[in-house]
């Protein structure tokens, strides 16, 4: 009887009036508990509650997501901050409601959704169910939903929203992040991520629609409906078709001996890397049978990123060495980004960083371009992007070759954004790419593409082959004609905002109010461009060109040019961009001479970093560093 007694009292407490002091959470705590049917999560926030946890009830209930570079991002679990079945409910139904604004023929068209293979048990939230949940919303308003019936590349969303003419789609991912994270990344009608103002106006949508519709937890019509479709077969029969555009040597493709050793990194890529190497004419690459198959734990490796070069790529590079494969391939757990590298002579492996891969697109596809054009086809047409926090090496390309060259803010979003207006203008777009590892070749699919880097990769490889030439000796070459570019990257952990907000106030206010850094260690500081506050030193009248086009409340950015009165050709780039809790630091130096590169770095690193963020706080720590510059 007093075990009944006592559940009772809890039942009570959980359904009566809360009084924690603070009636926001009060009435957060209320919402949650009446709305969330996912046992668990609805579970999480009732021990909080009978435990009087309010400072871990308030952060969770009382902040909403906002949409970052790669859409709506968080942990899985309970709350309104984070990415559970009742937050993508709600994402839905404000997707829903601004779309069938903006289109008159939303339930003609359709809506696209695809997922990765990320699950958590203890919330019993996984990619697959949110995007059942996501259809839900969508099938019981009457709209048409292709829902890929198992997981796919994140490309092939965007692909698809494009090929099957619907308004919008979503992708269900949280790319390389840890295991506990998943996202909702949204793309427009046009195939490109969703910018401003279309993000802040779903985000008031979303706010109006809170409370669950009737219909949207009935995630049974995702088996009943007649509007649901399945675009997988279709999609990717097309999506392997247009890979051939970017396919010129398939012949000499089928006759390569180079091995490829390929890891999807327990994500969704291995089928379709296997298919795109069929496409163009190779062997199939071999997989790591460990990383092989989708784990939403990433057993086998510490961080799921492959950017992170030879710590996390053991197995892979073990494989090729038993193999005798030179080449190896990496694609993120959502496809959409690319790690290789390359067996040297000497039995080291030569992990190439995103601006390094990109110096090697940048040449090959520019390359392939002159050799295959059309008699019409103009250079003052051609054009290749990148984000102003990638290496500059394809604007030395293009001043030498006569082509254009465009930077974006940070995020793939912008880079796609571009694209569809220069498309439009009946511009030609060889290649674009951001420094961490995510790559453009074409223009099928709007947003970074792992699946078509890696193959395009292997194609390159193999022509160079023939050549005898090695994809680090073609660098070389790159950078001897063009000019060499180099970078260092540092990483540093802050989960405190107001710790982040004071490290960029202390650039902005360096020696006396809105001054900012006159010297990175021994180099004078050229120009300083602040997109947050729209201040660049360079312009005449010290405004962003960027903040033109660009909202300047979604970054936080310190950019530093330094200039050495040695060589003029030479410059240097210190940014600042926190993406969530981390604090990416760059280091660029173009134009370089052989002798110089590496002792420059070397001193940027020390006077910059060492004056400018860590005495700021000692809750700021480096969690990582690589210096990235051509051995």
């Amino acid at each position: 009887m007093a075990e009944n007694t006592e559940g009772d009292l809890n039942s009570n407490l959980l359904h009566a009036p809360y009084h924690t002091g603070d009636p926001q959470l009060d009435t957060a705590i209320g919402q949650w508990l009446r709305w969330d049917k996912n046992p668990k999560t609805k579970e999480q926030i009732e021990n909080l509650l009978r435990n009087g946890m309010n400072k871990e009830l308030r952060d969770r209930l009382c902040c909403r997501m906002t949409f970052g570079t790669a859409g709506l991002r968080s942990a899985m679990g309970a709350g309104f901050c984070y990415i559970n079945d009742l937050t993508v409910i709600q994402s839905t139904q404000g997707m829903y409601k601004y779309l069938e604004r903006c289109f008159s023929d939303f339930k003609q068209r359709g809506f696209v959704v695809g997922y990765d293979t990320r699950g958590q048990v203890t919330s019993s939230c996984s990619s697959q169910r949110l995007a059942k949940l996501t259809a839900a919303v969508l099938l019981a308003k009457d709209v048409p939903v292709y829902l890929f019936s198992r997981y796919v590349p994140t490309p092939f969303v965007p692909y698809a929203v494009q090929k099957l003419k619907a308004v919008a789609g979503v992708m269900i991912t949280a790319s390389h992040n840890r295991k506990e994270d998943n996202g909702y990344k949204v793309y427009w009608e046009t195939g490109a991520q969703i910018t401003s103002p279309h993000d802040k106006e779903i985000l008031k949508c979303i706010e109006e629609c809170v409370e669950p519709w009737n219909g949207s937890w009935n995630d049974n019509l995702v088996d009943t409906s007649p509007l649901k479709r399945d675009p997988l077969q279709d999609i990717c029969r097309r999506y392997m078709e247009d890979l051939k555009k970017i396919c010129f040597y398939r012949e000499l493709n089928s006759k390569t001996t180079l091995k490829f050793v390929h890891t999807s990194f327990h994500g969704v890529g291995h089928d379709y890397v296997q298919l795109a190497f069929k496409v163009f004419g190779f062997k199939p690459p071999i997989p790591v049978p460990e990383q092989k198959d989708p784990d939403p734990d990433f057993s086998t490796v510490k961080c799921p990123n492959p950017e992170e070069g030879e710590s996390v790529l053991e197995l892979s590079l073990r494989l090729a060495e038993k193999e005798n494969a030179r080449i190896v391939l990496a694609t993120d757990p959502d496809a959409d980004r690319l790690a290789a590298a390359e067996l040297q002579e000497n039995g080291s492996w030569k992990v190439f960083t995103g601006n390094e891969l990109a110096a090697l697109f940048g040449w090959w596809m520019f390359d392939c371009w002159k050799k295959n054009k059309s008699r019409n086809a103009d250079v003052k047409n051609v054009y290749m992007l990148a984000t102003t926090v990638s290496s500059k090496i394809l604007k030395a390309i293009a001043l030498k070759e006569g082509f254009h060259f465009e930077e974006t803010l940070p995020g793939f979003k912008w880079i796609g954004s571009r694209i569809i207006d220069l498309l439009e203008n009946g511009k030609e777009v060889l290649f674009a790419f951001e420094e961490s590892i995510g790559f453009l070749c074409g223009t099928s699919v709007l947003d970074k593409d792992g699946v078509s880097a890696a193959v395009v990769v292997a194609e390159m490889a193999s022509y160079l082959e023939t050549m005898n030439i090695t994809l680090k000796q073609q660098l070389v070459k790159v950078y001897e004609k063009y000019g060499y570019h180099i970078s260092k990257t540092s990483y540093f952990l802050c989960y405190e905002p107001p710790t982040i907000k004071s490290i960029f106030e202390r650039l902005r206010n360096f020696d006396s109010p809105k001054e900012y850094p006159k010297f990175c260690g021994t180099f004078a500081i050229l120009h300083v461009r602040d997109i947050t506050t729209g201040y660049d030193s360079s312009q005449p009248n010290k405004k962003s060109v960027s903040t033109l086009f660009f909202s300047p409340k979604q970054f936080r950015k310190f950019h530093g040019s330094c200039h050495q009165k040695v060589q003029r050709q030479d410059r240097f780039h210190m940014r600042f961009y926190p993406v969530s809790s981390c604090l990416p630091v760059y280091y660029k130096g173009d134009n370089f001479g052989t002798a110089r590169r590496k002792t420059f770095i070397g001193q940027c690193t020390r006077g910059g970093v060492g004056a400018w963020s860590l005495p700021v706080s000692p809750r700021v720590h480096q969690i990582g560093s690589s210096c990235k510059y051509l051995l």
